[in-house]
């Protein structure tokens, strides 16, 4: 993989610079950051050993991928020199709610840019990250783009009109799992449990039937079958569930947001 420059050296950049690293994509060598007023980018380059940029000339001179990794709401007040200094480079943005059409504004000589929208497990390399391109890739640059997600976990492309309900489901749907798994270990103080045993067994069955479904492939629906016998425990449980319409719930949650998505998209 050619030289890659960081615009930004948040959690996200950390994660897919730890990710890189960690699968020997790139050496620390190839990678260099720059950061803003914070001390970021100063802690992500003494902690990988990659090259901490002074300017933006310094940031980009020699590196062929430019990833767009600071707060989305600072495209607004980017450096103009950045225009003309990613003429002709790989352009990848990890921007929330700025679309393709926004991105090639401010970077409007890039030879491609690509959007993505990864989660925040993709800190520990067990993300999703869905993403588009603002035009056909081509052969190489396509295994840059498949190497830099599959870095920091899974990756899927979709047409740009389909990332908002990716964000609801896979972006906003780690917050959503956190909620649960707080609800499930509330349930279980409030049902005679420990805090510290509750916490505990709440997190684990959510990582084990995570780990199973991926494993087996099994549709959930099966699982849950496969555990649940007439007028048994389970069953109790999930009537509660049905009554309360569970599913309607959480498809609400998540067009709910994938309307903000939209909505940020269009500002």
């Amino acid at each position: 993989m050619s030289k890659i420059a960081f615009i930004g050296a948040g959690n996200m950049a950390a994660s897919i610079v730890t990710g890189l690293l960690a699968q020997k994509v790139v050496s620390p060598a190839d990678i260099a950051c720059l950061g803003g007023s914070g001390a970021s980018a100063q802690k992500l380059s003494a902690r990988t050993g990659i090259r901490l940029a002074t300017t933006p000339d310094d940031l980009l001179t020699g590196a062929d991928i430019v990833v767009v990794a600071f707060k989305p709401q600072h495209l607004a007040t980017l450096d103009p020199r950045l225009a003309e200094l990613t003429a002709g480079k790989l352009v990848i943005s990890v921007l929330a709610a700025k679309t393709l059409t926004r991105l090639a504004t401010a970077f409007p000589a890039a030879r491609n840019i690509v959007r993505t929208m990864p989660n925040t497990p993709s800190a520990i390399g067990a993300g999703m990250t869905g993403w588009c391109a603002l035009n056909p890739l081509s052969a190489t640059d396509r295994e840059t783009v498949l190497g830099l997600l599959r870095a920091i976990g899974r990756e899927v492309e979709v047409p740009e009109n389909q990332i908002e309900a990716l964000m609801g489901v896979s972006g906003c749907g780690p917050a959503f799992v956190f909620e649960f798994t707080a609800a499930l270990r509330e349930a279980g103080v409030a049902a005679g449990l420990d805090r510290e045993t509750a916490q505990m067994l709440a997190v684990q069955t959510l990582l084990g039937s995570a780990r199973l479904m991926a494993e087996t492939g099994t549709e959930p629906e099966t699982l849950r079958n496969q555990v649940t016998s007439p007028n048994g425990t389970t069953f109790a449980g999930l009537k509660r569930l049905e009554a309360h319409n569970f599913r309607g719930i959480i498809a609400e949650t998540v067009q709910a947001a994938k309307a903000r998505a939209e909505e940020l998209a269009r500002g």
